[in-house]
């Protein structure tokens, strides 16, 4: 349904969301597993939760996205769902084999109340668990956070389990190694973070990794646990690592101090590397802690962003944009189109992403010349009305950000997640210097092509 009935008028609401900016939990805790090799994500809850966040992933990725359910009925929703998931881990690994079972909570079994780690350990003494075999979980209850929050859980679950001090090194030289968190990300934006690494020479353990696993090549034979993921040898070792880098605050930023609290691993949190200042401070502190120079290839591909950046500035100095979208996203974004002396003039993310945060985003914002006005946690429904009050430019935002640009007649970039309608994002990163000239061509393609479709015959232009 378009949404060409929302008002203008702006009423105070404290229990109401209309047109969430986010998702559930469980879904980003699932994105998250299978970011490990050989692992299978499983949905402590009902087969309707389960579907849905497998069919939001694959509605995303283009690919099958493989999951397991407790399948609660009348029964485990009395009396709990321990016999489901006692049962389902024996099934798993007896019909599917993985390497780890990921078992994330839902709004149900929260509720209730099921004892995970209980469960988990009498099904290990049951026999259910092979000894060469893991179970992780975390709790992700739907009615609280978002998909980030999910996100950063389950990842925060990978270091409770896994990492060991001065453990499991996979070789004599991993202790040389820096791990890396990369955030809520596309699988081709972990690529690009792990070529950038590789042409500095840095060993890196990457942790959640989808690249590979949700970007695959077509082989003609279907793979169930495909050759990509972080291994659990790599998870083990990443307690014995030289420090770790997370990329972005929200996402990334529990699993980093859990594991500098637990094996002692120093932490640093930087924004995700979108756009030419935060991947210049990424590349710098890989370079700082990793003790290396920064080759002549990145510093070439820098010039290159700079240089298309000077290029591109004409069209967009001054312009007016909406950003709604996920908090780490959000907050690069808007520290890049700052620096391209554009005005992101409203900023809303649903996830509930806590004052500190609130703040560094008016920081970043503070020299834009007009008002900028920010909900955290707000809606699109907001949203919405702030741009019926007075338009923008553009809109960058998930799928369902693309209603509002109809109804409005607004320029659209899709960007985040979810983007249904779309094909082509988890195979083209938006990190790094070539991710940002990548989404630069994107911006400028949506501006020119509003500039070319409201040109008549004689005002169209062949250069622009």
């Amino acid at each position: 349904m378009l949404l060409n009935h929302t008002t203008a008028e702006i009423k105070e609401r404290k229990a109401l969301t209309v047109n969430p900016a986010k998702t559930c939990q469980p879904i980003g805790a699932m994105y998250a597993a299978l970011g490990i090799h050989g692992c299978m994500p499983h949905s402590h809850g009902s087969q309707g939760c389960y579907a849905y966040h497998r069919s939001a992933l694959t509605r995303h990725y283009k690919e099958p996205v493989i999951a397991a359910t407790s399948a609660f009925t009348e029964g485990a929703s009395v009396f709990g769902g321990q016999a489901n998931l006692l049962q389902a881990i024996d099934n798993i690994f007896t019909v599917y084999n993985p390497d780890v079972i990921a078992v994330h909570t839902t709004c149900l079994s929260e509720t209730i109340g099921d004892d995970i780690p209980q469960i988990i350990n009498k099904a290990r003494a049951d026999g259910k668990i092979p000894d060469d075999k893991y179970v992780i979980h975390t709790n992700t209850p739907s009615y609280v956070g978002s998909h980030v929050t999910g996100f950063a859980n389950m990842v925060k679950g990978m270091v409770d389990y896994f990492s060991e001090a001065g453990g499991h090194p996979i070789d004599r030289h991993k202790e040389k190694s820096i791990n890396i968190i990369p955030g809520f990300v596309e699988p081709s934006d972990m690529g690009e973070i792990k070529r950038i690494a590789a042409k500095m020479k840095i060993r890196i353990i990457l942790f959640p990794d989808t690249e590979n696993v949700l970007n695959g090549p077509m082989t003609g034979r279907y793979k169930m646990y495909p050759d990509g993921g972080v291994t659990v040898d790599q998870l083990k070792a990443t307690g014995s690592s030289m420090g770790t880098l997370a990329l972005g605050q929200l996402a990334s930023s529990a699993a980093a101090r859990a594991l500098d609290v637990k094996c002692k691993v120093p932490c640093e949190i930087l924004n995700l590397p979108i756009g030419l200042h935060a991947t210049d401070i990424f590349v710098d502190t890989l370079r700082r802690i990793a003790g290396v120079n920064v080759p002549d290839s990145l510093t070439i591909e820098r010039g290159r962003l700079v240089d298309i950046i000077t290029d591109m500035h004409q069209y967009f100095y001054g312009k007016r944009v909406g950003l709604v979208g996920d908090p780490d996203q959000l907050l690069s974004l808007a520290q890049f189109l700052v620096a391209l002396d554009m005005h992101p003039v409203y900023i809303v993310t649903g996830t509930p992403a806590g004052k500190k945060y609130e703040k560094a985003l008016r920081e970043t914002v503070k020299d834009v010349p007009c008002e900028v006005k920010i909900q955290v946690p707000g809606d699109m429904f907001l949203f919405h009305q702030w741009i019926k009050q007075e338009s923008v430019d553009l809109i960058i935002g998930n799928t369902y950000a693309k209603y509002i640009a109809k109804d409005e007649d607004i320029p659209f970039v899709r960007y985040g997640f979810p983007i249904f309608d779309r094909v082509g994002h988890s195979y083209f990163p938006t990190v790094g210097y070539r991710g940002g000239m990548r989404l630069l061509e994107k911006i400028l393609d949506a501006i020119l092509d509003r500039k070319d479709r409201d040109s008549d015959d004689i005002t169209t232009e062949l250069v622009m």
